[in-house]
C-alpha cells in the first residue's frame, strides 16, 4: 500500500515538472520574441515650432451700460387719456409718449389766461398815465407785480399740462408698455423703460498693477455668447481715477458701437483691452502637449541611421517644455524648444522617447489663432 502512495507521489512530482518545465520554455521564448520584436513606426503629423507675434492683451469681464437709460415715470397724479407708443419701438427726443386727462387744468388755463389780459390792459393804461404823472409810481408797480403774478400763473397750469403730457426725454428703445388707458397714475408711476442701444457702455475692472498699462484711447473688442462668434470693438473713455479700497481694482468704462443693437444693457461679456505693443512668442499647436502632473512635453522629430540597414528614419524624442498663454489653437512656449525645431502636432500620447514614425500631414487638421468652430 505504501509503494503504491509512495509511486503515485512521484508520478505527480514528475508532471509537475514537466508542466512547469515546457511553460519555462515557453515564457523564454515569449522574452526573447519580445527583446527582437520591431516596434512598427507610428504614423504623425507635424509641424515646426516658429516665432510669431500675437497681440498684447489685458482681460476681464464686464458689464453693458446703457449711455442713457431711465424708466418714464408719471410726474404728476391724473388718468391716462391716450398712450401713444408701441411696446419695444424706437423713438425720438420729444416723441409722445402718454397724455394724461388735463381738462380740469385746460380750463384753468384759459381763466388764467383771462386775467392775463385784462392785467396786461390796466398795465398799459396806468404806463400811459404814469408818462403824464396822472398817478403815482406806486400804483404803476401794483400794475405791474399784478401782471407778473398773473403770467406765472398761467405759467404753472401750462408746466402742469406739460407735465401730463408725457414725452421721451431722449431717443432710443422702449420697452414693455406698464400702464392701460384709463389708469389712474401717481406721481412715480412707472411707464415705460427708454434705453439708448447704440453706442452702448461697458464697465470693467482691471487690478490696480495694470493701470499704468492702459489709457483714454486703447482699443478693446467684446464678445458673448449673444454676439454668434461676432465681436464688438470700442475704445476705453473713462477711468476711474479712484482705486477700490477692498479689491483693489480700478473701474475702467468703454463705448462700444451697436447699431445691430446685439448687445443689451444688463448683460455681462468678455473684454479684452488691445494694448499698443505686440509680444514675440514661440508657437506651437495646442495638441502637440502631452500633458502631466510632473512636467508637461512634447515629441521632437530627428532624422536617424538605422546601422544595420543604413538607411535614414525619423524617431521622436520626448522633450519637457514650461508653457505659457494659449491663444487660438495654439499655446506659447517658454522654454525647451528653439525655433525652427520639428514635432509631432497629432496622437502624442501613443508614442514613446525612441519610437519609429512616419510623417503623413494630409490629415493634418488647419490650426487657427482665431478659430471659428462650424457648430459653437
Amino acid at each position: 500500500m505504501k509503494k503504491k502512495i509512495f509511486i503515485t507521489i512521484i508520478g505527480l512530482v514528475l508532471l509537475v515538472g514537466a508542466i512547469a518545465g515546457i511553460k519555462a520554455l515557453q515564457i523564454r521564448k515569449m522574452i526573447d520574441a519580445g527583446k527582437h520584436r520591431v516596434v512598427p513606426p507610428e504614423v504623425v503629423t507635424i509641424a515646426v515650432a516658429q516665432k510669431s507675434d500675437w497681440e498684447s492683451t489685458l482681460d476681464s469681464v464686464g458689464s453693458l451700460v446703457a449711455v442713457q437709460g431711465v424708466v418714464v415715470s408719471a410726474e404728476l397724479t391724473g388718468k391716462v387719456d391716450r398712450i401713444a407708443f408701441e411696446p419695444g419701438a424706437k423713438v425720438k427726443a420729444g416723441d409722445l409718449l402718454v397724455k394724461q386727462n388735463t381738462v380740469f387744468e385746460e380750463a384753468q388755463l384759459r381763466s388764467a389766461e383771462a386775467q392775463v389780459v385784462l392785467a396786461q390792459n390796466n398795465f398799459n393804461r396806468i404806463q400811459e398815465l404814469l408818462k403824464r404823472n396822472a398817478i403815482s409810481r406806486s400804483e404803476f408797480d401794483n400794475a405791474n407785480a399784478k401782471l407778473k403774478a398773473d403770467k406765472a400763473q398761467a405759467d404753472m397750469i401750462r408746466a402742469a399740462i406739460a407735465k401730463k403730457t408725457i414725452r421721451a426725454p431722449f431717443a432710443g428703445r422702449l420697452g414693455i408698455r406698464l400702464v392701460n388707458l384709463g389708469e389712474i397714475l401717481k406721481e412715480g408711476t412707472p411707464i415705460v423703460s427708454l434705453q439708448t442701444l447704440s453706442p452702448i457702455y461697458v464697465d470693467f475692472r482691471l487690478p490696480q498693477h495694470q493701470m499704468a498699462m492702459i489709457k483714454t484711447g486703447d482699443k478693446v473688442r467684446v464678445t458673448s455668447d449673444a454676439l454668434l462668434g461676432k465681436f464688438a470693438q470700442g475704445e476705453i473713455t473713462a477711468i476711474n481715477p479712484q482705486v477700490n479700497s477692498t479689491s483693489r481694482n480700478i473701474e475702467v468704462q468703454a463705448t462700444l458701437e451697436n447699431s445691430q443693437e446685439d448687445l443689451r444693457p444688463g448683460m455681462f461679456v468678455d473684454v479684452k483691452v488691445i494694448l499698443p505693443h505686440q509680444d514675440t512668442v514661440l508657437s506651437i499647436p495646442a495638441t502637440s502637449v502631452l500633458y502631466a502632473p510632473y512636467s508637461d512635453s512634447v515629441f521632437v522629430v530627428e532624422s536617424k541611421k538605422d546601422e544595420k540597414s543604413g538607411k535614414v528614419k525619423k524617431t521622436v524624442r520626448q522633450q519637457f517644455v514650461r508653457l505659457g498663454e494659449k491663444r487660438g489653437d495654439f499655446i506659447s512656449v517658454l522654454s525647451g524648444l528653439k525655433e525652427g525645431d520639428t514635432i509631432v502636432t497629432t496622437g502624442v500620447f501613443k508614442l514613446r522617447n525612441g519610437q519609429s514614425v512616419v510623417v503623413d500631414n494630409t490629415l493634418s487638421p488647419k490650426f487657427k489663432l482665431s478659430p471659428k468652430p462650424a457648430d459653437s
